[in-house]
Formats: structure tokens, C-alpha cells, sequence
């Protein structure tokens, strides 16, 4: 029997990358933004509450060189940002991740709420 967990504990498994570039705090807030049309880095600020302007641009610099979202300038000052298609391709994966966020959050929250609660109890 093969082992399930195998390539991915390895240093150079593209399964890795993958997980590293999607658990960026930003990441998947800046491609869902992106999902339905390309956006101005004004509009991304606006739309992703909390981002600073300079994390954003961190953010899209790091997803153009993976190669998930391209950068179109039509003029000096008109940029926008869009998703390749291998950026479309995340998607659904993030769908199925916000779908599981909003079933769960709760719990979590609750379970942090309890945890915390015991923490205080035995200081």
C-alpha cells in the first residue's frame, strides 16, 4: 500500500507550494476578489476590509509569479488585475472552503470562546 500523505512532506512537492501560496493571509481574500472581474488595486483595497495598500501589492505581485493573476495596464494610470486561468481554477476550491467556514465558524468560535475560558480558570 502506497503512503497516502507521501510526496507532500517532501521540501520540493508541488502539493506544498500549492498549500503555501492558498494559506497566505490574503491570498484567496484577493483571488475571490478578482473571481468575477478584473479590479483597480483601489477597488481590491476597497472591497478586502483590513488590507493596506502596500500588502495588496506585496500580495498580487507574489500571485502574478505563480502565475495565478496577471497584471494589464492600458495606461499609465489605469492598471487592473485579473485571474489567469489557472487562477480561475482556484475557484472552486475556495468556494468549497467558504461553504465549510460558514457551516463551521461557529464551532470554532465557540470552541475558542470555551478554551480561552478554561485558560483564564487555571491562572
Amino acid at each position: 500500500m502506497q503512503n497516502v500523505a507521501g510526496p507532500a512532506f517532501l521540501a520540493d512537492c508541488p502539493t506544498r507550494l500549492a498549500v503555501e501560496i492558498i494559506s497566505d493571509k490574503w491570498a484567496v481574500l484577493v483571488i475571490y476578489g478578482l473571481s468575477r472581474q478584473p479590479r483597480r488595486h483601489g477597488e481590491l483595497v476597497d472591497l478586502i476590509g483590513g488590507i493596506s495598500r502596500k500588502v495588496l501589492t506585496q500580495t498580487l505581485r507574489r500571485l502574478q509569479r505563480y502565475g495565478l493573476v496577471e497584471r494589464h495596464a492600458e495606461a499609465p494610470r489605469r492598471v487592473e488585475y485579473r485571474l489567469t486561468d489557472l487562477g480561475q481554477t482556484l475557484l472552486e476550491p475556495i468556494e468549497v472552503l467558504t461553504n465549510w467556514a460558514r457551516d463551521h465558524g461557529e464551532a470554532i468560535t465557540d470552541f475558542q470562546e470555551t478554551a480561552e475560558a478554561a485558560a483564564e480558570a487555571e491562572e
